[in-house]
């Protein structure tokens, strides 16, 4: 199995386990959902000059894309590190750590180039709150990649 499908299979395993820990977090503080994912298809979508329909199915379209987004950078993210760790072997704790900033980066980075969030004036808790998943995802994308080898 080469190393970019061995990426695709190992970004789906890690997203799969945020997206585990994130409905986890939400059944167990009774949060609500967040809106950046959709919000994101938004902003994008008028920057592309794309409609995305009448109120009704531009909500359901954005419901839709928000969470593909996470799934695309989830993928993007193992397909990355595949190609920078190559053939090598990557130590366990180094191959999550890689894998998790992928991620947090492959996620924050657009929103905060769009406008919708600001890394710098979050709170100790909530660097928390989006470092959690985002381990989940590092530790079982590195797993999953190195068990495919």
């Amino acid at each position: 199995m080469d190393r970019l499908t061995r990426g695709l299979v190992a970004g789906a395993a890690g997203t799969s386990a945020l997206n585990v820990v994130t409905y986890l977090d939400m059944a167990v503080r009774a949060r609500p959902a967040s809106s950046t994912p959709e919000q994101s298809v938004e902003k994008m979508a008028d920057l592309a000059g794309v409609g995305l329909g009448p109120e009704e199915q531009a909500e359901n379209r954005k419901a839709g894309l928000g969470p593909l987004l996470g799934y695309g950078t989830g993928a993007g993210a193992a397909l990355l590190y595949g190609l920078l760790a190559g053939r090598r072997r990557v130590p366990p704790p180094v191959a999550v750590a890689a894998l998790t900033g992928l991620a947090m980066a492959g996620s924050s980075a657009p929103m905060t180039a769009l406008g919708l969030t600001d890394p710098r004036t979050w709170s100790a808790s909530d660097w928390l709150m989006d470092a959690v998943p985002h381990l989940a995802y590092g530790a079982v994308a590195a797993g999953v990649y190195a068990a495919l080898r």
